[in-house]
């Protein structure tokens, strides 16, 4: 028996959309339910440094977070929140240094001390570049902002975590869990090291960098399995911050991590069964008191469908409390010390993953393994294999692939309001509102600080200082950004979708569909070529490569350019690659504005005979608007049968163009 209870984990929703205003209203009703920290959804033109104008920004301003331009939007989103008593997460990556300049004079402006503040911001540019895709810079300028991030919290800002490394993202893009704990891992030695040779931080003072650095993990519904790998992640991570980073003391060595369970699993089909495994893929985090979660958030039972409602966030926050403040867990020391069959799978992870890490750091350490493409492609291979052991039945997805009969859901009975939606307006206001804070700014400050901040980025100066002088003279996020896309270039990070993964053999159903796709090529007298193609902001690539991969697998010339693309690029390259069909990925909920323009950029070009299929986080309503509109075919979630989906889009090729 624990002497003493424990304090429970901190207890968060990941919330935003729309306007600062709005998400400021949704984060204080939080705060009232018990919420007991913040964890900000940003909108991707923010997350990438677009301002609303940009034209890649269209029909992606507040789908998925909250846009912030500028200091006027961070003063309204926490209006009415004490900073200096808050602990909030930002989930913000490629533009971190610049959100966190903004949060800190937002703070400052509350009459918050940098001192006082806690929360952290992600920051973890390399998984950018392997499954959320909102990097803006190549790796080395994006690793010389984190390292300069880094040196500054830790003189300015000691309570702050400037850094969530993430294995989260990468379980979503089918990490096994000894690739989630080797990629992590290697990562933080990346950053670690850049950090150490830098020289920005004294040396005695290099345990306080690794105290303040955070992880952010993934946890599936294998939950034994995914509380061993918590308890691996443990032990590589003390043994590798004494042993190559020499850190003695033993509290500064301590695991500090956050987590969101698992979304990857969620199902379309018979939604209401993601409560449970949202609840058993919390207790892989919680149940080992030695490797328990310092914060969590959870999804909502909804999200496969569309972006949750806040009745919908409640329920998973009260899934935290009911475990935190009616169980016994916070009762007992760790209930699983000497249980030999946890110690030998711990083990086993462990070793896995140390070879894995080995692997890495033999091919120079993260950053040129994902230069190499080395990363990308071992995830998307590991992702296809998930996938096919899905469709073959070999894994059990419950009223997916068995136990497919049910009963009539009341909550998905009404599907247009069991999802939240987006004010299309909202678009429309951040524009306006960007125009008159551009109107109303001193225009001579601005351009004087962006100046400072082009010489600084030519140095090897902390850019952090100058950031807040960019902030506090009103500059825009499209602003600051633009500045560094000057200084250090754009960057297309690999795809891993030539390397060769997916299905060997592939059984009856595949060769079935090899034989279709051949015969109708011959019937058109040419290979089929198949254009995925993902518009917008939505770097969320994995459904994408999956269709690319099984595209390819069944006999199709598969053309995929990566992400973050025009209309107008995807139309050129269907064009170009004269293609039998062009299909879309979109999962960020710009599919109404973004599809359309597709269609009609075709049919400008002569190409009206080319069908344009669709696949993503598309609700009933707006599918049957698309269809209406020209599409042939929107696929979403429930429809995880790839190989039926290619077959599919054969019929769809053979009808547009007139065979049997």
């Amino acid at each position: 028996m624990a002497t003493e209870k424990d304090r429970p984990w901190v207890m968060r929703t990941y919330a935003g959309h729309s306007s600062a205003a709005e998400s400021n209203a949704l984060f204080r009703r939080n705060l009232a339910k018990g919420q007991t920290g913040l964890s900000v959804a940003f909108d991707l033109p923010t997350q990438t440094g677009y301002d609303a104008d940009h034209p890649l920004a269209k029909g992606e301003v507040g789908k998925v977070g909250v846009p912030v331009a500028h200091l006027g939007d961070v003063r309204a989103l926490f209006d009415r929140i004490p900073l200096a008593q808050m602990n909030t997460s930002m989930t913000i990556n490629a533009t971190a240094m610049w959100l966190l300049a903004l949060y800190q004079v937002a703070a400052q402006e509350q009459g918050a001390l940098a001192d006082e503040l806690t929360g952290t911001t992600q920051n973890d540019i390399v998984k950018e570049y392997l499954s959320r895709g909102t990097y803006a810079f190549p790796p080395d300028a994006s690793l010389r902002l984190t390292t300069d991030v880094i040196a500054y919290t830790v003189a300015q800002m000691p309570r702050w975590n400037p850094i969530n490394i993430c294995s989260y993202h990468l379980q979503e893009a089918g990490a096994t869990p000894v690739q989630e704990l080797a990629f992590a891992i290697s990562t933080a030695i990346a950053v670690l090291d850049r950090v150490r040779d830098a020289g920005q931080v004294p040396p005695e003072r290099f345990g306080d960098v690794v105290q303040r650095i955070s992880f952010f993990v993934n946890a599936g519904v294998r939950f034994i399995e995914e509380t061993c790998k918590m308890r691996a992640f443990v032990r590589l991570w003390d043994d590798l911050t004494l042993n190559r980073y020499g850190v003695t003391d033993a509290k500064a060595r301590r695991l500090r991590y956050g987590v969101q369970v698992n979304s990857l699993g969620l199902t379309e089909a018979q939604p209401e069964n993601n409560v449970q495994r949202i609840v058993l893929e919390m207790l892989g985090v919680t149940l080992s008191k030695n490797a328990r979660a310092r914060a969590v958030q959870l999804p909502a039972w909804n999200e496969a469908l569309g972006l949750p409602r806040p009745w919908d966030q409640q329920w998973s926050l009260r899934m935290q409390q009911v475990l935190a403040y009616e169980s016994d867990l916070l009762e007992y020391d760790d209930i699983f010390d000497g249980s030999h069959v946890i110690e030998a799978k711990v083990d086993e992870l462990v070793a896995g993953a140390r070879e894995e890490i080995d692997r890495v750091q033999a091919m120079g350490g993260a950053v040129a393994a994902v230069e190499s493409g080395y990363l990308k492609q071992a995830l998307v291979a590991s992702h296809a294999e998930r996938r096919q052991r899905i469709e073959s039945g070999e894994q059990v997805v419950v009223g997916v692939n068995k136990f497919e009969n049910t009963e009539p859901s009341p909550l998905t009975a009404d599907l247009d309001t069991a999802i939240q939606t987006v004010d299309p307006a909202a678009e429309s206001a951040a524009l306006g509102s960007l125009q008159k804070w551009r109107a109303e700014r001193d225009g001579a400050a601005v351009e004087t600080a962006l100046a400072k901040l082009r010489e600084v980025a030519k140095t090897t100066d902390n850019l952090m200082p100058v950031t807040l002088e960019c902030a506090r003279a009103g500059v825009t996020t499209g602003e600051w950004a633009g500045v560094l896309r000057e200084m250090y270039g754009e960057y297309r990070a690999p795809t891993g979708v030539s390397g060769s993964v997916g299905v060997s053999g592939g059984g009856a159903a595949i060769a079935a569909v090899r034989e279709k796709v051949a015969a109708t090529s011959e019937e058109l007298g040419g290979r089929l070529r198949f254009l995925v193609g993902k518009p917008g902001l939505d770097g969320h690539s994995n459904g994408a490569e999956q269709v690319a991969v099984r595209a390819r697998d069944v006999g199709f010339e598969v053309i995929y350019q990566g992400i973050r693309l025009t209309p107008e690029q995807i139309v050129a390259a269907a064009v170009a690659e004269d293609v039998h069909c062009v299909g879309l990925s979109i999962l960020s909920g710009s599919h109404m504005e973004l599809v359309p323009q597709v269609v009609a950029g075709l049919h400008k070009a002569g190409l009206e005979d080319v069908p344009v299929v669709v696949g993503g986080i598309v609700p009933d309503a707006d599918a049957r608007a698309l269809l209406a509109a020209g599409v042939a075919a929107v696929y979403t979630p429930k429809d995880y049968d790839l190989t039926g989906m290619m077959s599919n889009v054969v019929d769809v090729i053979r009808h547009a163009n007139k065979l049997a």
